[in-house]
This record gives structure tokens, sequence and C-alpha cells, in this order.
């Protein structure tokens, strides 16, 4: 049995994809009436369209789902914390596949450390890469990098949660996974705004390139290694969150661009991430100039042409 921890979109295409695969599957979601809609009509709004297979079985009881061997954590990072200690279990020995992006604000740490200091029994994992919930539950090809510092354990999920058309390239470098996972989402918001207040293709193309100069220099300094940030953890997700309007980043940086409203209920990981990740450049002196800027936007500190002329009035470097 694979537990799916979060019933939203890319949670639920998780659980449709390996439920369509054969695996028994059991899916969590917090709201016990929504959860109990989702059984009766195997239907959710999330994932117009989408049937969900009698393969996955629905609950709202958080003790029951976190006894499966495999759990995969599919909330937003900013509630990883709070959600890993409800669960009164120490899930000794059970593995712990978060699949969601960012870096908390509070401690300014990924998934996998969030998890070491919840359940330090359980072994952590990141799935990550360039992927859309709807994209999955429709049985489109993906590919996305599962990380896991343990190689055997590593190499067992890889088989565990590969699918006919969902394949998982292993890695070990855990923290290179997810610092490319979580500053594309920056990088989003950067370029949504950019083609929101109409400043050009030409200026996305710039923004995506310097901005994954950021995410290698970070990822480096953090202990990474530069190559993870050239998969798809880091460009290959860098490429499709900063290009299309399925993303909530994007699209919610397209809203500041145009000086819009967005709705607040929708997750938007990478505002929450830019503000950690600028706390963390300050800290130790890393050059971070676009997560600076995006930090500065979401938080409102500066319109989107003080923005541009910020990044603009730089001094003159060499690349």
């Amino acid at each position: 049995m694979i537990g799916v921890l979060g019933a939203g979109a890319f949670g639920t295409a998780l659980a449709v994809a390996l439920a369509q695969d054969g695996r028994k599957v059991m899916l969590w979601g917090r709201n016990a009436g929504v959860m109990d809609e989702m059984a009766q009509s195997r239907q959710t709004a999330r994932l117009p369209g989408v049937t969900l297979p009698e393969g996955i079985e629905i609950t709202a009881d958080l003790a029951r789902a976190a006894t499966a061997e495999t759990l995969l954590l599919a909330v937003p990072m900013q509630t990883l914390s709070s959600v890993l200690g409800s669960i009164s279990d120490p899930l000794e020995g059970q593995k712990l596949v978060a699949c969601c992006k960012g870096l908390d604000l509070a401690t300014g740490e990924g998934p996998s450390h969030v998890i070491a200091h919840a359940k330090p029994g359980a072994l952590p994992a990141i799935l990550t890469g360039p992927s859309f919930a709807a994209d999955i539950a429709r049985g489109l090809p993906t590919a996305l990098t599962l990380a896991c510092e343990d190689a055997e354990a590593g190499l067992v999920l890889q088989h565990v949660l590969s699918t006919k058309t969902l394949r998982l390239y292993r890695s070990t470098d855990v923290t290179g996974a997810e610092i490319g996972g979580a500053l594309k989402n920056v990088m989003a918001i950067a370029c949504g705004a950019c083609i929101g207040a109409g400043f050009g293709d030409s200026a996305r193309a710039a923004l995506m390139t310097r901005g994954f100069a950021e995410m290698t220099r970070l990822a480096v300094h953090l202990g990474a290694k530069a190559e993870t940030i050239t998969g798809l953890s880091g460009l290959g997700d860098l490429a499709l969150t900063c290009t299309s309007e399925l993303s909530r980043n994007y699209r919610y940086g397209q809203a500041l661009g145009r000086a819009e409203g967005f709705d607040p209920s929708v997750t938007v990981e990478g505002a929450a991430t830019a503000r950690a990740v600028a706390a963390l450049a300050a800290r130790d002196g890393i050059p971070m100039p676009v997560s600076g800027v995006v930090a500065a936007l979401t938080e409102g500190k500066v319109t989107i042409a003080e923005a541009l002329e910020e990044l603009l009035s730089r001094p003159l470097k060499e690349e």
C-alpha cells in the first residue's frame, strides 16, 4: 500500500497514476466532507474529467493513512511540518517521499530536513521535476527526479513509484533536487511578472538564464552538485514552470506584473520560498538579485517598474 497525504491536484494525480498501474493507494485529505464526496463520486474538482480508479481508497483518517510503508507527502511546503506533527506514530523505518517544493519560511530548510526533524526514524526522499498534475492524471508521459541519500532505498522507491507513463530518474543529491524544485517557483514568478508587465520574451529568457545561475549558485553553496541543477529537478522544471500558464507561480507573477489581484486560496509556493531565499542569501552573503526582487515584489515593497530598475542598474559584469 502506498499512502498519499494531500488530496490536492498533484497528490490526487499521483494516486491516479499509481492506481492505474495496479498499485493499491490510500489518499488522505483533511476535509472529511470533501473526501466522502470524492469517495462516492470518484471525481474531484481539482482534476476535471478525471475518474478516480477503484484502486484508490479515500480517507480523512490521517493515522490510518500514515500506516502505509511508503508515504507521498503532497501537502503544501509551509504546512508539511504541521501535518507530520499531527501524526503521533514515529513512522520508524517508513519511506517518506516529499512531493512539495519550496523552503520552509520559518527555518529556511527544504522538505527533507523538515521530515528529519519531525520523524527522525523515517527515511526521507524527494520527488520533484517538470510536471503538471493534469498531465500525470491523464497518463501523459512525464519524467521526474527521485532523490534519496540512501542509494538502496532510492532504487526500491524508483521501482515502486515508476509507472508505464511516469518515469523516475534517481539521484542521491537530495539538496540539489530540493533547491532546483524550490527556486524554479521563484523564477516562475519573476517570468510571469515580466510577461504580465509587457517586457517581452527576450526579457523572460534573460530572467530564466540568470535565475538558473542563481539556482546553481545557491545549490553549490549548500553542498549540492552543479550537474543536479542541469537535470529534471532544476533546468527541466524551470523550463516548464516559466513558460506555461498552467503554473500557479507563473500566473501569480503575471498578476503582479499587471498590478492585479490573485485568488488567495491558490497555493503559490514561490512567494514564501522567495522570502526564505532572500533571508538565506543575506545571511550567507550569496548574490541572489532575481530572488531578492521577487521577494520584495511579493511583499509589496517595490513596484514592477522599480523591480526592473533594480535589476538593470546593477553593475556590468562578466557572465
